[in-house]
């Protein structure tokens, strides 16, 4: 453990001296040493006491995930194509080529669908819970709900009930699916 100095704690009242290194034996010098401010994060309380991110926290997240998870989902669907589209007499290389294709295109095509899904869904919530000021299952449920209405609009009425119904079930089944994580896998 490094021994504090006299020149670390000073007068200054407005900083915490923070060693990242105090709880390992190891003989690091002052200068690996932090002042961090007293302060609070938050200018109001209220602000404190929200468990949740920030709208552009939210959106930067689903859509992230979204793109992340619909182009690896993608690119193995585009992988699985790509084999099946072999044709006898192809050289390994023609192989490797149709296959490197068919998993870019699909993808990138899946990945840009559901970082959009993602979006929308982002936007929706944020803003259901600037209305509402509250954030619980129902605030999910809604914006799955607006989810699929939005991305389906412009193909009727009909595919966007049907969309909005599928957005609102999984929106619900993933927060059910969040809670019975919580109550039985213990991290």
């Amino acid at each position: 453990m490094a021994a504090n100095h006299s020149s670390d704690h000073g007068s200054d009242t407005n900083h915490r001296i923070y060693n990242p290194y105090h709880n390992h034996d190891l003989p690091i010098t002052a200068q690996y040493r932090y002042k961090l401010p007293t302060s609070p994060e938050f200018l109001f309380t209220e602000e404190s006491l929200k468990k949740r991110r920030s709208w552009g926290e939210n959106l930067t997240f689903y859509t992230g995930t979204g793109y992340l998870g619909g182009s690896v989902a993608g690119a193995a669907g585009g992988i699985v194509s790509g084999f099946r589209s072999f044709e006898f007499g192809d050289t390994a290389k023609l192989k490797l080529n149709r296959i490197l294709n068919s998993s870019g295109q699909t993808g990138r095509a899946w990945g840009n669908r559901l970082g959009i899904v993602g979006l929308i869904y982002a936007a929706i919530e944020s803003g259901v819970v600037s209305y509402t000021d509250r954030d619980d299952a129902w605030t999910s449920v809604v914006s799955g709900l607006g989810t699929g209405a939005v991305f389906r609009a412009a193909r009727g009425v009909r595919s966007a009930a049907v969309a909005s119904a599928l957005g609102g079930i999984a929106a619900g089944a993933v927060v059910a699916g969040k809670h019975v994580f919580k109550r039985y896998v213990h991290i």
